[in-house]
């Protein structure tokens, strides 16, 4: 059993929990996941490592609120405990030895770009963060990316934060601006990190995306996660999730990106209406 030590929310559909668990802490490293479940009879889902304290033996994960088991997770209160909580798994990102690099996060993909930017920075690289969301209110983590970051650009689709426009938008402007990267990083919903990749691959930039966005089971067995890169099939939880963002086949994955939402609405709905009952 892991305990809750710490539960804020971040904006309505987005949690942030810090959670008990120092051999996980212990190991742990940005790009990296755990599986959790939240009772014996829950299912298993992959959460990224958003942050930890190796010292404190406290692992940080921010889960957006889209089926039933993060309803469930969503549910529990500081104190209380999350049955099962494994890792760290996932191949960790590869950041040493970088000078210069952009970091793109998209959403709630900012959780797990974090981390990425906190490495970069306590490496003593240069780093660029651009992260986009579609509105004011969804704004996730903007104290925590400014202080690890050499450049902050902050977008969003309607203008009520930031500037009005895409990441590509900003990263492109600072491409131009002169900036040379060793490396973009991009991080979000797969969509954004196409369009990244695409833009980059004009500049002969290096890019590396997280294909975390795709993972359902976080073994390789359900066989959810898989993709082609470089004409090769891979699977995000057991060969990544990071990737050469030039190589992947993103209309591939974007095929696939719809066949579970029906179903996750459902099983979010049903959990809510379980909440209620027991309220009652």
């Amino acid at each position: 059993m892991y305990k809750i030590v710490e539960k804020r929310e971040l904006n309505p559909t987005v949690t942030l929990m810090k959670v008990e668990a120092p051999f996980v802490a212990r190991k742990a490293e940005p790009g990296q996941f755990i599986i959790l479940r939240v009772d014996e009879e829950g299912e298993r889902i992959p959460l990224t490592v958003a942050d930890f304290d190796r010292e404190a033996g406290t692992v940080t994960i921010i889960f957006q609120i889209v089926g039933g088991t993060t309803e469930r997770l969503n549910h529990l209160a500081c104190g209380e405990y999350i049955h099962d909580f494994v890792g760290p798994l996932g191949e960790p990102s590869k950041v040493e030895g970088l000078k210069k690099v952009a970091v793109v996060g998209g959403g709630v993909g900012c959780a797990i770009a974090y981390p990425v930017a906190k490495k970069l920075h306590a490496l003593g690289a240069e780093v660029h963060s651009i992260v986009g969301f579609r509105n004011k209110g969804l704004v996730i983590l903007e104290e925590e990316f400014r202080a690890v970051s050499d450049v902050y650009k902050l977008m969003s689709d309607d203008g009520t934060a930031g500037e009005k426009g895409l990441v590509t938008d900003a990263l492109k402007a600072l491409i131009e601006a002169g900036n040379q990267y060793d490396e973009v990083i991009a991080i979000g919903p797969v969509v954004m990190m196409k369009f990244v990749s695409l833009l980059t691959k004009q500049y002969g930039i290096r890019t590396t995306v997280s294909m975390n966005p795709i993972m359902i089971d976080g073994t390789g067995m359900c066989g959810c996660c898989r993709l082609t890169v470089a004409g090769k099939t891979k699977f995000a939880c057991v060969d990544g999730p990071d990737f050469d963002g030039h190589e992947v086949d993103y209309d591939e994955i974007l095929k696939r990106a719809s066949t579970y939402r029906e179903f996750e609405q459902r099983e979010r709905e049903a959990a809510c209406n379980l909440f209620k009952k027991e309220v009652r």
